[in-house]
This record gives structure tokens, sequence and C-alpha cells, in this order.
């Protein structure tokens, strides 16, 4: 298994390394700018099964999607209404998941036809994903259990680790944008959700 240790962000030439391991098919484990994660390509079949086996996940649950900007996303095939997206640019890049209609299917939607994506607050992870292409993305742990603070701690049979050391940060917030109005589904910091709120109801 390939180790990267960081303080902030990983070099340029490590960037290189951990997208070639994930177009590769690899699951990797890497910090977000919330907490610990499991990354694959999120288009890809067979390593969104690997990242199910790994963590333990029921057939059809879907996964978050992490990417690079809302272009990246649409492209991937979630729907934008010109409105969400002006509400979603005022937003974006925050540890903000907001959930989408699909166009088309993606493998990391597992036969939704919405999915969670986000863009990350994070400017290594989203210049990883303009190299892989949107990355599926679950916390740190087998399902059931608690999200891990350390990768001295994790024994799963994975490709990489970008390793951090000891970090614990808030999960992000959860709104549901699959109905005619937001709802939220999960208060990650309590300040930015109120931002959230405020940065909605202006655009609305």
């Amino acid at each position: 298994m390939r180790r990267w240790r960081i303080d902030a962000a990983p070099a340029a030439a490590d960037l290189d390394e951990i997208a070639a391991l994930l177009r590769g098919g690899g699951v990797v484990l890497l910090p977000t700018d919330t907490i610990y994660g499991l990354h694959a390509l999120a288009d890809d079949e067979a390593a969104i099964a690997r990242l199910a086996n790994v963590k333990g996940r029921d057939d059809g649950k879907p996964f978050v999607v992490v990417a690079a900007s809302i272009e990246q996303l649409m492209n991937a095939g979630i729907s934008f209404t010109p409105d969400l997206r002006t509400q979603l640019d005022a937003l974006w890049p925050a540890p903000l998941t907001a959930i989408l209609p699909l166009s088309r299917p993606v493998a990391a939607s597992r036969g939704a036809s919405s999915l969670a994506v986000r863009v990350p607050d994070l400017v290594w992870l989203r210049e990883l994903a303009n190299r892989t292409g949107p990355l599926a993305s679950t916390s740190a742990n087998r399902s059931g259990e608690a999200p891990i603070t350390t990768p001295d701690r994790f024994e799963m049979e994975i490709d990489g680790v970008v390793d951090r050391g000891l970090f614990s940060g808030e999960p992000s917030t959860i709104v549901d944008f699959t109905g005619d109005d937001p709802r939220l589904l999960r208060e990650g910091n309590h300040a930015f959700t109120q931002n959230v709120w405020k940065t909605l109801r202006k655009t609305l």
C-alpha cells in the first residue's frame, strides 16, 4: 500500500501519483475538508464495487461525490436549474453536501435518481479531482462504526493513504435540493449552516 505523509497538502508530483492510482481503479484514504474519507472514481463500476466492499455498504446505497467544480458535476450528469446553480455558486466550495437530481446514471449513485455531491473547501482535493474526475467519497470506517481520526488505526485493504496525522473535523451540512424547497437533512458546523440558510434566502 502506498502512503503519502502531508502537513497541509500533497506536492504536485504526489497528486499525480495519487491520481494515477485512482484512475487505475484504486481505493485511497484521503483527508477532506470535513473528515478522513475513502475515495474511488465515481464513474468506475469496478472501483465503486471495491469501495462498497471495503466499506461494507449495503447494495444500492449511493456514495457522496466530491468534484472540482459545478461544471465537472454537470458533465458527470448532475442536473442544475439556473436558479439552483446561482445558489450553489454562492456557497461552494464549502463543507456543504447537496442532494441533486441526476440526468443519467453514474456508478456512485448505485441506481438512485439523485446524488449527494460537494465541491470541497480544500484546494488540493479539488486539484486532485481535476486530474481524476469526480470521486466517490465515504467516511473511513466500516458501516456502523465510528469514522477514524488517524490512519494509524486504519486496517482495511486499500491501495493508498494520504496521511495528515491526527485529524478530526466536523461532518458536512447536508441539504436536499430535489424538492420544491431546500430541506436540511444534517447540520454540520452550526455557524456555517446558518450562513447557508441566509444565502439561500437571498437567492430564492
